[in-house]
């Protein structure tokens, strides 16, 4: 056979230490577990590997144990560039604690570095992050006091008189990668993948970098029995593979062992549709349909906003196209832990080239989560305190869309309401203030925004707000809601209010149809 054919601790065994290390895969689609699982095996059997930088796009892992949480250790990992951050909260621990150094870069960035390292370009210039906590003229992507000190890893540079970020490449020294079949010459297939992700970016960005590539498959078969069109990894780029002993170390995501409709093998009929519970998140999910456009591109952020595709579903609308950062046009985007994937996805395409489609304005509309905004609207979802999301591709989203729209409770911490005769209670009132005087990161600048024309609306259970250059302002109340009591006594500045301010459409709040279709 023309490519080795290791087992998962042979392959951990390879890995050197002070290393660049790469690592590939959407939450838990196309990631290569069982080597992960052994790479922590070793370090804590032997200490090695050690002093490790990690490279990653979207935070692989289950939010407790899987993917990236395997390399979470102090010794094992000595700096972190990454995207997304919060299914791997054993390694924002780490960041939190200052044990590591740590940068926090746009999804779609990171994965055009790996693109640009492949072509051995210095750096990768983009106009996403400006205004941001990303933009050196405020934190420049770092994370902690530790990285504080250390290089700057992003520049601001300017051409033919507009800004524009410079992010540095890194070399990649070693890759695990996860992919569905190999052949006996190192081809590697995905057949069977829910995403494309950026596993061929990578691997040409070590291959190219004189690094080594492992990938992990579900078996070897015959050379020359794999679909061309199916193979994602060309047999060059790979020195070894390590073929899987337990089905669980190759799930198509962590929530799914496998379902062929993710993959688009079959067209798989939808399972029996409930419409959601009349409650918080559906009222704010009723809204933001209400703001769908017919023949729109739509993406739809993770938490609250994956309820508008429910709505829809109820409201039998669906003259638009949903799209997924991981590479997904169509089909019914999945939620929690098979969050990245679709079922009967129209296309599928890699995660670097769907961000060129972001980056360039491609999105119509986007509805986003929000966990804390300023008095000015800016935005903050990638750091609070001890929790460490990541921007993720919020930044590469927000910032080019053609329309915004944040989703989220007006506070949270406890929040519970009642929802009756077409009217909204608060029965007990978050102890956390969404809207606050300060955010820790600005996710997404309003400064930016404004600059750029974008129209943005924030909605919440009580109250909506549009973004105006003057400030956010307050455009509709929910029936039931005292103003000042419910609303501007949990603000920290009086916002402006529209002179045409008005309920919001009392539809929203009972439990039949809205008559959306209509």
């Amino acid at each position: 056979m023309a490519v080795k054919i290791l087992t998962a601790r042979e392959a951990a065994d390879l890995v050197p230490n002070n290393i660049n290390f790469a690592i590939n895969g959407f939450m838990g689609a196309s990631v290569p577990e069982e080597i992960a699982v052994e790479i922590e095996n070793r370090f804590l059997e032997t200490g090695e590997p050690n002093n490790l930088t990690l490279l990653f796009c979207a935070a692989q892992g289950d939010g407790k144990t899987k993917g990236l949480n395997h390399l979470a250790h102090e010794g094992l990992i000595r700096r972190a560039i990454g995207g997304h951050w919060g299914m791997a909260p054993k390694l924002g621990k780490l960041v939190v604690e200052n044990k590591i150094l740590a940068y926090d870069f746009p999804q779609g960035v990171t994965n055009h570095m790996f693109r640009d390292t492949a072509a051995h370009k210095p750096g990768t210039i983009s106009h996403v992050g400006l205004g941001t906590f990303v933009d050196p003229r405020n934190l420049g992507g770092k994370l902690n006091p530790l990285t504080q000190k250390e290089e700057d890893l992003v520049k601001l540079m300017e051409i033919d008189g507009k800004e524009y970020l410079f992010y540095k490449t890194h070399p990649v020294n070693f890759a695990i990668l996860g992919g569905t079949y190999a052949d006996e010459n190192g081809n590697i297939s995905i057949e069977r993948e829910g995403v494309r992700a950026e596993t061929l970016a990578v691997a040409q960005a070590c291959k190219n970098s004189g690094g080594t590539v492992i990938v992990q498959v579900e078996r070897v078969v015959k050379a020359g029995t794999l679909d061309p069109q199916k193979v994602e990894i060309p047999g060059v780029l790979v020195d070894a593979v390590v073929v899987i002993s337990d089905p669980r170390y190759h799930m198509q995501n962590f929530g799914t062992q496998y379902n062929p409709g993710f993959s688009g093998e079959h067209r798989m009929g939808l399972a029996e549709f409930k419409p959601a519970p009349l409650n918080n998140k559906k009222v704010i999910a009723r809204r933001a349909a209400m703001e769908l456009i017919e023949g729109s591109v739509v993406n739809l952020g993770i938490g609250i906003p994956e309820f508008i595709s429910s709505v829809a579903m109820e409201e039998g609308i669906s003259k638009f196209s949903l799209t997924v950062e991981s590479g997904l046009f169509g089909g019914n985007p999945q939620s929690g832990l098979d969050f990245g994937v679709s079922l009967n996805p129209d296309a599928i395409i890699s995660m670097p080239s769907m961000f060129d489609f972001y980056q360039g304005g491609g999105l119509d509309q986007a509805f986003l989560g929000f966990a804390e905004s300023d008095k000015e609207g800016n935005v903050n979802v990638s750091k609070f305190g001890a929790k460490l999301p990541g921007c993720g591709g919020f930044i590469d989203i927000s910032q080019n869309s053609k329309q915004v729209f944040f989703c989220g409770t007006f506070t949270a911490n406890g929040l519970k309401t009642e929802i009756k005769d077409g009217k909204l209670h608060i029965l007990r009132e978050g102890s956390i203030n969404k809207f606050r005087e300060s955010v820790e990161h600005i996710t997404f600048s309003v400064k930016t925004a404004i600059k750029n024309n974008l129209p943005v609306m924030y909605i919440t259970e009580r109250a909506v707000f549009k973004l105006t250059k003057d400030g956010i302002m307050l455009t509709e109340v929910a029936p039931g809601i005292d103003l000042e009591k419910d609303i501007l006594a949990h603000m920290p500045m009086k916002p402006l209010i529209s002179p045409d301010l008005k309920p919001m459409d009392v539809r929203i709040f009972r439990n039949e149809k809205m008559g959306l279709k209509k």
